[in-house]
């Protein structure tokens, strides 16, 4: 029959109008709206998705952002490629070790694939495998992962710290003092707050330290000139060996190890930060559909998901 598909128990048209539901509702809703089975909507739903969006096209791509996504609890992960200039999923791996990736490297050398640029976290599984697979691609180690490592650092410095003071007193003013010390000092507006945070600092000489090279970080993506983010980096390195702290001198060894990547970001000013917003959509999605247990579907999903028009509110 030219309306209907196979032995499908719906006509094209039925379809075209469950779609169009789910653009703003979800497939309990939809499926309760129709009087249809779940499983029927989803069924339509899942072969809209890979009508359209699946396998995502690789023609074009230079510029990628890679990094991995909890997709259930009992750290279950799936690991995504974007292409950072469309912001379109185009791979989905299971699990986040350099195995998670191998497909999509078969795929770029079929396709005989250029990658210019790669946008990481500091993920060794990640490193190795974009220097076995992508070595003539510009590496560049996102900074918001290098200020949220340097974040850690600082934290388990003010738990140490507190753990160890004997004061009350000087205990009372360390408390609730975690989001004063990691957040950015330029917007703590209150004057409460930053009396306390000064308070804080002051008592404390390595969380004093800690803090203050934490703030400086950011100067390295904010210099007009590579050469001069450079410099910026070294003196950090030098104060950072220089502070006598585990913790700090440990984050040394890391930017000196990682600093090729981390002034990469002036050859392209690339981050992962369209990875992390689709991470973030991600998990909008889960929470509305309370989990997803088919893969497959969860994999389709994810390749619509820079359409607004078809992630809006499905779950």
């Amino acid at each position: 029959m030219p309306f209907a598909t196979g032995s499908r128990s719906y006509t094209h048209r039925f379809a075209k109008y469950v779609v169009d539901l789910l653009r703003g509702m979800t497939l309990q809703d939809v499926s309760n709206h129709l009087g249809v089975s779940w499983d029927t909507v989803k069924e339509i739903h899942s072969f809209y998705l890979k009508r359209h969006y699946s396998p995502p096209s690789l023609d074009g791509v230079e510029n990628i952002g890679i990094d991995e996504s909890a997709v259930r609890k009992g750290h279950v992960y799936k690991t995504i490629v974007v292409d950072l200039d469309t912001g379109r999923v185009i791979y989905v791996g299971a699990g986040k070790g350099t195995d998670a990736l191998a497909g999509f490297w078969r795929k770029v050398r079929r396709k005989d694939l250029k990658i210019k640029h790669v946008a990481t976290d500091l993920s060794a599984a990640f490193i190795a495998s974009v220097m076995e697979n992508c070595p003539d691609a510009i590496h560049v180690f996102d900074h918001f992962h290098v200020v949220k490592l340097m974040n850690e650092k600082l934290d388990d410095i003010r738990r140490k710290v507190y753990s160890m003071e004997k004061d009350t007193n000087k205990r009372k003013v360390l408390k609730g003092t975690r989001y004063l010390l990691l957040g950015n000092g330029a917007d703590i507006f209150d004057e409460q707050h930053r009396t306390r945070l000064e308070n804080a600092l002051a008592m404390n000489e390595p969380l004093s330290k800690a803090y203050y090279l934490k703030e400086q970080l950011r100067q390295i993506w904010s210099q007009p000139m590579k050469a001069m983010a450079e410099e910026v980096l070294d003196d950090w390195v030098r104060q950072t060996e220089q502070s006598k702290i585990a913790q700090l001198q440990k984050m040394a060894v890391t930017m000196r190890t990682y600093k090729k990547g981390i002034l990469a970001w002036y050859d392209c000013h690339l981050s992962t930060g369209k990875v992390e917003g689709i991470n973030n959509k991600i998990k909008v999605m889960k929470r509305n559909a309370y989990g997803f247990r088919d893969e497959r579907y969860f994999t389709l999903r994810l390749y619509a998901l820079h359409d607004c028009r078809i992630t809006r509110n499905v779950g």
